[in-house]
């Protein structure tokens, strides 16, 4: 009996312990636009501390990142900076039906060197800030989201002609902030909020809206993301998100 009453006293004290334990942390992994790295500096931690979750964020070009999601990359979470590439994967039928969030806004700006000055929308304003053997740094112009909006830019602006045979293209729009950071490149096309987080350089005009389509960040769920994932995508859309974002430069859509 004594033998019985014991068993019985320690498989109450077990449930009680495990009722007690807190749930294991889930893992979530994000792709997201390289122009996005600081705020998820940021608001990752944020949130993994909040939650009790954890998050890895890959960070690169949204054709890169959509490319790898087709191949069966293990993401949970896409954010791209452009809505071709989320049109795309969900007509793949990879991303959770329903899940699809216009998350942010942006705005293209032409940077320089920090120092440089202002320089007008012009090709020959244009082609003389790039001197004789200068290049005008753009991530790349077919498939970057940034590349393709600077593009649109150009053409719109009757630019591109001019210009086109001057053009560094790089693998992301961080990259090419980083080309005129380093000096190697008098010119770039990037999102402000790049500039922003890049105090070697500096904005020298802006591109008028209706110039390009409107930079726009779309998120989703991957078909069979975890709970925790969906937690993450309602923590971007919240307060304490929107204040990292909005101190960043970026917009909410209307």
């Amino acid at each position: 009996m004594w033998i019985l009453g014991f068993s019985r006293l320690v498989t109450c004290v077990a449930t009680l312990v495990l009722l007690a334990s807190p749930a294991a942390a889930d893992h979530v992994t994000v792709f997201a636009a390289a122009s996005l790295k600081t705020a998820m500096d940021e608001i990752v931690p944020l949130w993994e501390a909040a939650s009790g979750h954890e998050a890895a964020v890959s960070l690169a070009g949204s054709s890169l990142l959509a490319r790898q999601i087709t191949a069966g990359a293990p993401a949970d979470l896409f954010i791209s900076a452009n809505a071709a590439w989320m049109d795309d994967l969900e007509a793949r039928g990879a991303m959770a039906e329903g899940s699809r969030v216009d998350l942010l806004t942006g705005e293209l700006v032409l940077i320089a060197p920090a120092g440089s000055g202002a320089v007008s929308l012009e090709a020959g304003a244009l082609e003389t800030r790039l001197g004789d053997d200068g290049r005008l740094a753009m991530a790349l112009v077919e498939a970057v989201p940034a590349g393709i909006y600077g593009k649109a830019a150009l053409e719109t602006l009757g630019l591109w002609g001019a210009l086109s045979g001057r053009v560094a293209q790089a693998d992301n729009v961080r990259a090419a902030l980083a080309l005129v950071a380093a000096g190697e490149a008098p010119l770039g096309i990037v999102y402000a909020t790049d500039a922003a987080a890049e105090p070697r350089v500096e904005v020298v005009a802006r591109f008028p809206g209706g110039s390009h389509p409107d930079v726009v960040y779309p998120a989703a769920l991957t078909a069979g993301a975890p709970e925790a994932a969906a937690d993450l995508l309602r923590f971007f859309q919240g307060e304490a998100a929107g204040d990292v974002f909005g101190r960043l430069g970026f917009g909410r859509p209307q």
